[in-house]
């Protein structure tokens, strides 16, 4: 993981949040792979979904990820389900908040 942080409760641009969801798993049929959706809260623009997606990449397993800062929406396709805990680390690493699963 990168020292870069957010110690703001705002993302890097400006304010900013997002609401909270419910639990999306999918397993992806005949890769073994999981594809879980979170809520992530403070992230506006490009650099905060790359600061996000940095993070959570750097997990064991990851093979894919999107953060979408209009939605508050990052996808994460790995090759078992993830601790959210780990997430939820790499998250705070990037200076953003997990808020749940979507």
């Amino acid at each position: 993981m990168t020292t870069e942080t957010n110690t703001s409760t705002s993302s890097c641009c400006g304010s900013g949040g997002c609401g909270s969801g419910t639990t999306s798993d999918v397993q992806i049929e005949g890769t073994g792979a999981t594809t879980t959706v979170y809520k992530v809260s403070g992230m506006t623009c490009g650099h905060c979904e790359g600061a996000v997606s940095k993070e959570i990449s750097a997990l064991d397993g990851v093979s894919a990820v999107t953060a979408v800062a209009k939605t508050g929406e990052v996808t994460i396709t790995s090759a078992a389900p993830l601790d959210e805990e780990a997430v939820r680390g790499a998250v705070d690493e990037a200076g953003y908040e997990l808020v749940g699963r979507a």
